[in-house]
């Protein structure tokens, strides 16, 4: 595991600890949460929007491209990739392959629901077995602008420090190291412009 990954994260678990959580409940899969639904995701959408959260991703135009249609300011969302099913299914889905353009699409961005586009990550947010039914809960976090950060300590930046066998390795000279290492604190910067968004799986 390298350094950003790291950062990634202990940034998802603080998340996961931290931000305000709203259930899934409009699914058909009759556990607690449910699965998603676009009713669960508007939902995120206008509570952020209520309290003045900034959407980060900006309007593509459309284009005269075939299977193609615009895509509205947005709000960004990350979460497992174990979801990706399940989004295709929710209404409105559309992948990033019916973007009008290209440009400025994550390698991570998945496709987009309303008002809404989904980055994910095998390395995402899962709570084991945390459901009513005893299934796994997936933290969906849907953020607006400036929502949280990093704070990294005064004086002490992200370090790589590598050690050669010959200062390392002892009188045989046989091993070397690397590592790194880092003192930083991911918080949240306004906890209303963050919603954890949980849901179960409808397809397993």
């Amino acid at each position: 595991m390298d350094l950003r990954e790291t950062e990634d994260q202990l940034t998802r678990d603080m998340l996961a600890a931290t931000a305000s959580v709203v259930n899934c409940t409009h699914g058909t899969n009759g556990d607690t949460p449910t699965n998603l639904t676009r009713s669960d995701i508007d939902l995120i959408y206008r509570t952020l929007v209520g309290n003045n959260a900034k959407t980060i991703a900006q309007m593509i135009d459309g284009t005269n491209k075939f299977g193609t249609a615009p895509v509205r300011n947005c709000f960004l969302a990350m979460c497992h990739s174990d979801l990706t099913p399940d989004m295709q299914n929710v209404n409105g889905f559309r992948p990033t392959a019916e973007y009008p353009a290209q440009q400025g699409i994550g390698e991570s961005e998945f496709g987009n629901i309303g008002n809404v586009r989904f980055w994910i990550s095998s390395a995402g947010s899962v709570l084991p077995t945390s459901s009513a039914l005893g299934n796994n809960v997936y933290n969906i976090f849907v953020t607006g602008l400036e929502a949280y950060g990093i704070v990294d300590q005064d004086g002490y930046p992200q370090q790589f420090r590598y050690a050669p066998k010959e200062i390392a390795g002892g009188p045989l000279m046989l091993n070397a190291t690397a590592a790194y290492v880092t003192a930083m604190v991911p918080r949240l910067l306004n906890d209303a412009w963050l919603l954890s968004l949980r849901a179960t799986l409808l397809v397993s």
